[in-house]
């Protein structure tokens, strides 16, 4: 399976997550994510760190629960918990701590949560079901410096989860136990230490192989280029989002900021050599899992997020496409 086809059916259960105001529509995202990324992973250090994409999950919901007592937000509805209030100074305008607490409100601060945590699932599914040094490989030229840098920041995770488990055994063999608040506070800093070495020895091997290397060839265009595609772009959708705003700041801008970068990347990209030993092929399936992901996003924009039952069947259907396709984990490069 190409690791870009895994992306776009997280992206577009993504965008389905955030546009969607269902309740069942996003706990069918989540159960979704957690159900392709439980199956479907391997056995190495990426697959191991989804159960912490699921705990960042849950504490988001959490967090957001108590947000919601905490702050104490006015809404209607059955109070369930009737909390004092504790006054704000007057610089705080409309803000008081606690308060009655409702049915509607922690509904509404739950359904939030929710959507968080489809986010944060959809992404660690991606995460954990795709090989960073593969997706390197398929980036285009021009944006291999880029992508050398996101392989060496997501490559952090599993390396943590790696060096937690050698610590771990370690101890065992020299009979600590490895439970308690204690433990985990000794065990941090070597953890930390030894997943910064692997990155560290990550980098170093990358570097040695002369990945994102120029060779010393510089193009003087290329800087220029960009800057301008950056600042074109910036006063573009500035101007777009501005009603008062003169025309040329609106569409002109954006067109003139898009070709500056094209021939920027362009122009940028020649300057990088590599060579592909084993290309990556788009298969049906890849096209059958992106059409999936491009779906669910678009049968929730159609819909503007409605809940009826033809749509959350629908939109279940997409979401769950992976295991109906027998789609299988990738295999560690």
């Amino acid at each position: 399976m190409h690791p870009w086809a895994w992306w776009s059916w997280a992206l577009g259960l993504t965008v389905a997550a955030t546009r969607t105001t269902s309740t069942p529509a996003l706990g069918l995202i989540v159960v979704a994510a957690l159900l392709v990324a439980t199956l479907s992973r391997g056995d190495g250090p990426r697959g191991r760190a989804f159960p912490g994409f699921v705990l960042l999950a849950v504490a988001v919901v959490v967090l957001r629960l108590v947000f919601h007592v905490v702050v104490g937000i006015k809404t209607p509805g059955t109070v369930v918990l009737d909390l004092p209030r504790v006054p704000m100074p007057d610089w705080a305008v409309g803000v008081e701590l606690f308060g009655p607490v409702t049915t509607t409100g922690l509904a509404t601060a739950a359904t939030g949560g929710l959507r968080l945590a489809a986010l944060v699932l959809c992404i660690g599914a991606a995460a954990t079901l795709t090989s960073a040094a593969r997706t390197l490989r398929t980036l285009p030229a021009a944006l291999h410096q880029l992508g050398t840098a996101v392989v060496i920041a997501t490559n952090v995770a599993p390396a943590l989860v790696a060096a937690a488990a050698r610590v771990r055994r370690a101890q065992r063999l020299r009979g600590v136990s490895g439970r308690g608040p204690r433990a985990v506070v000794s065990t941090a800093m070597p953890v930390l230490a030894d997943a910064l070495d692997q990155s560290l020895a990550l980098a170093a091997s990358m570097d040695s192989r002369g990945f994102a290397g120029t060779h010393g060839r510089r193009d003087r265009r290329v800087t220029p280029l960009l800057l301008t595609a950056l600042l074109s772009t910036t006063l573009g959708t500035y101007g777009l989002l501005d009603p008062t705003a003169p025309r040329w700041m609106g569409l002109p801008l954006l067109v003139l900021g898009a070709a500056s970068g094209a021939v920027g990347s362009l122009l940028a990209g020649r300057l990088v050599r590599r060579t592909r030993f084993r290309r990556e092929t788009w298969g049906p399936g890849a096209t059958l899992l992106t059409a999936c992901g491009a779906g669910a996003a678009g049968l929730v924009l159609l819909t503007q997020g409605a809940a009826s039952g033809p749509a959350v069947a629908t939109l279940a259907a997409l979401a769950l496409a992976p295991l109906l396709l027998s789609v299988h984990p990738e295999v560690p490069a």
